[in-house]
């Protein structure tokens, strides 16, 4: 079984090699797949190939996509908003050639971007189709029975949670069944975002939820993603053009460390601390969040090119939580 440490000694170009070299290892075959060159200090420079999907799941199409649910206008011009989201086992790859036998809501990791209005009634269906008991604990403002902490679905039950979405802001949602950590680190969570009932001005939108997973069950992440992927955005970066808005809508749902951050290169972002606010803000190029903590970053590129995003651990960078922005454009500078 191959350890964080070596993982980290293949660097930012080895991932595919070193995740064939683990399977064949775990399989007691040998493989015949190469570390990349190495530069003159010693360490891979070249950026991994990552495939644009992997199976069903496409982390460029989940980076900007919101599931806003069933819409019915009730007779008091409520809004109702249902969903249908199901546990399931599913084993995921999370790096090229590297597999993890996931618990999954709707078969991915992260699960789905619920998105609503602030006090639409939320009406989610939960199916529990994995192999152990599982909830739902969303965050933000709800009755006790609504929380996913007493409500325990065992395999094959089903439950139903209904409550009024507020207030607005960036939240999210996950397993609350016990060790909790287990469930979490398994896969089971996703971002829930509340807007404003005046919308936020129009701009690009994403959805970036940090997460690690822990390949060799050690209680250590061997790989950390944004999205679920490791390395997926450095190896297709996300477009942009010059002077767009970007609103990305940051979640950290990494377990077995106490932070994880998101640090900006060659630019500066609004910083909204939990999306509860409209107004104030930082003003920073990085930010630091305990799990369960997100926020809202706001920013525009001045010129074009190539500019990077990554963790600020740099261990995490170097497994795998690094992308870039590709921005293209006029700055009508000149």
């Amino acid at each position: 079984m191959v350890s964080r440490r070596e993982f980290l000694k293949y660097g930012l170009g080895g991932t595919a090699a070193l995740g064939a070299a683990t399977l064949a290892a775990s399989a007691g075959g040998q493989t015949s797949g190469h570390v990349p060159a190495a530069g003159a200090s010693g360490h891979a420079v070249m950026i991994p190939k990552v495939p644009r999907t992997f199976g069903d799941f496409n982390p460029m199409a989940f980076l900007t996509s919101f599931d806003y649910g069933r819409v019915q206008r009730l007779s008091d011009g409520t809004t109702l908003r249902e969903y249908k989201i199901v546990a399931v086992d599913k084993e995921i790859e999370v790096a090229p050639g590297v597999k993890f036998p996931a618990w999954t809501y709707n078969g991915t990791v992260p699960g789905p971007t619920l998105r609503c209005t602030e006090g639409d009634l939320l009406r989610v269906h939960f199916t529990n189709a994995g192999s152990h008991p599982h909830t739902i604990h969303f965050h933000g403002i709800h009755p006790d029975n609504m929380d996913g902490v007493f409500e325990i679905v065992p395999t094959g039950g089903t439950f139903t949670y209904e409550f009024h979405a507020e207030p607005f802001g960036l939240f999210l949602y996950h397993c609350h069944v016990m060790p909790i950590k287990a469930h979490i680190h398994k896969g089971l969570y996703g971002a829930f975002l509340v807007d404003p009932r005046q919308p936020r001005p129009p701009a690009r939108e994403m959805i970036m939820v940090m997460n690690g997973f822990d390949t060799d069950l050690d209680g250590e992440n061997e790989f950390y993603t944004v999205n679920g992927v490791a390395n997926y955005y450095a190896a297709h970066p996300i477009p942009v053009k010059v002077g767009e808005l970007i609103r990305v809508y940051l979640v950290n749902l990494t377990e077995f460390d106490l932070i994880n951050s998101f640090h900006l290169h060659a630019n500066m972002f609004r910083l909204y601390r939990t999306g509860t606010n409209l107004t104030q803000y930082e003003y920073t190029d990085t930010v630091m969040l305990c799990q369960g903590e997100r926020c809202v970053l706001e920013f525009t590129y001045k010129y074009p090119g190539k500019y990077m995003f990554h963790a600020h651990q740099s261990e995490f960078a170097e497994l795998g939580w690094m992308g870039f922005f590709e921005v293209t454009g006029s700055t009508g500078v000149g």
